[in-house]
């Protein structure tokens, strides 16, 4: 059999040339498509339910959080394993499916699911939510966010303006970036209303704290009222009362006493406040925000980081002034120094094969021959790693 091909491949060169130019044409364009990054994502498919609970104990959690959503989870189709972990003021629960499974038809059925649970937690006290479509290789870009110097009224920037700058600046505007499942933050303080009320004064007023957190819920709305028609134009009507100030839930009418108004502000101290941490970001010894940018799974780790560098380079432009973002890890350099040592190696490994097919065969004009089966070999395997959707990583590659 093997005498027949070479025979066949001699006497019908021209045919074995067209169609090894014709493959080598198909491997140059699949070069082109294949995703490349620096390690391959071994992860299984797991949807993963997160629930903060801040006002609950570890064994709370288990008993009133975390057990009610992981029975309700039992019966999946291909789920393989149902893990949880309780801990104080968080409850995750992880299904794993069997491999292969669509992570979305997987995300749809926990869904689902949750819809039943939910009926089963404590009313007003858990919201259960799913993590991002995303895996533990998901972390492609780190930055933190400092500042070199004063706000423009001459005061310093304090770690909680760094974390509104965080949230309300960086982050929505790298949510729209392709590719871009989660943004993430870490450090720093989340800037928060906080009302002291002072229980002397509510006792004098027949008042409690419900009736404040009342009051208080009630005036933090807006309402519409249609529209009036005048003089052939309409009129829209709407009355906003959503809370933007601290003298806005200063100024809310908590009750009528002895046809005497008591707000807020009688009964308690509101001022800005910070929540409560338990950690924080350090860079370099000093005290950060840092924020992390998580890769949608599936995605191009090395497209997706590119794509969140150059947006980075446009939001620096819309920052405060003297408030920089550094980059921390980009994952571009990672897969650019996987590619650099890949294509070393395979130009070494050649370099190598054709001196010893030179030794071995004391010929260079078959040396060189049987050396051009190895960019052959390269561009085949490519087109067969496109149509089965393999990454060129260190390891894909260093097997080719």
């Amino acid at each position: 059999m093997l005498e027949r091909i070479i025979e066949f491949s001699i006497r019908q060169r021209a045919i074995v040339l067209l169609a090894s130019i014709a493959l080598m044409g198909i491997g140059m364009y699949s070069f082109t498509k294949l995703p490349i990054d620096a390690v391959p994502d071994i992860t299984n498919v797991q949807v993963q339910i997160n629930t903060n609970v801040p006002a609950l104990s570890p064994v709370e959690v288990e008993q009133q959080i975390t057990f009610p959503i992981e029975w309700s989870m039992g019966g999946l189709p291909n789920v393989e394993q149902i893990r949880s972990i309780s801990r104080y003021g968080l409850s995750q629960v992880t299904v794993v499916f069997e491999d292969g499974t669509d992570i979305f038809w997987a995300r749809q059925l926990v869904g689902e699911r949750l819809t039943e649970a939910r009926e089963s937690l404590p009313a007003g006290l858990a919201e259960p939510q799913m993590g991002p479509i995303s895996t533990g290789l998901g972390e492609i870009y780190m930055w933190s966010v400092e500042a070199d110097g004063p706000k423009p009224d001459g005061t310093e920037y304090t770690q909680q303006d760094l974390r509104t700058v965080q949230d309300w600046i960086i982050r929505p505007q790298l949510r729209t970036v392709p590719g871009v499942t989660e943004v993430n933050s870490i450090g720093g303080y989340e800037q928060q209303f906080h009302i002291n009320p002072d229980m002397a004064k509510l006792m004098a007023y027949g008042l409690t704290l419900r009736d404040m957190m009342q009051a208080i819920a009630e005036n933090n709305s807006n309402a519409g009222g249609g529209y009036i028609e005048h003089s052939g134009e309409a009129y829209l009507v709407r009355a906003t009362g959503l809370i933007g100030s601290v003298e806005d839930i200063k100024n809310i009418k908590v009750k009528s006493v002895d046809g005497v108004a008591v707000y807020v502000r009688d009964v308690a101290e509101v001022i800005i406040g910070k929540e409560l941490r338990t950690g924080a970001g350090t860079h370099n010894g000093k005290e950060v925000v840092i924020g992390t940018s998580m890769m949608l799974l599936g995605a191009n780790s090395r497209t997706v980081s590119e794509g969140v560098h150059e947006r980075m380079g446009e939001i620096q432009k819309t920052l405060p002034e003297n408030v920089v973002v550094k980059t921390l890890y980009n994952r571009t350099y990672l897969v650019d120094a996987t590619l650099h040592t890949i294509k070393k190696n395979l130009v070494e490994g050649a370099i190598f094969v054709v001196v010893i097919l030179l030794l071995l065969l004391g010929n260079l004009r078959a040396a060189i021959i049987v050396a051009c089966a190895i960019p052959l070999s390269m561009l085949f395997a490519v087109t067969g790693m496109v149509e089965n959707k393999v990454s060129a990583n260190l390891l894909s590659l260093g097997a080719v």
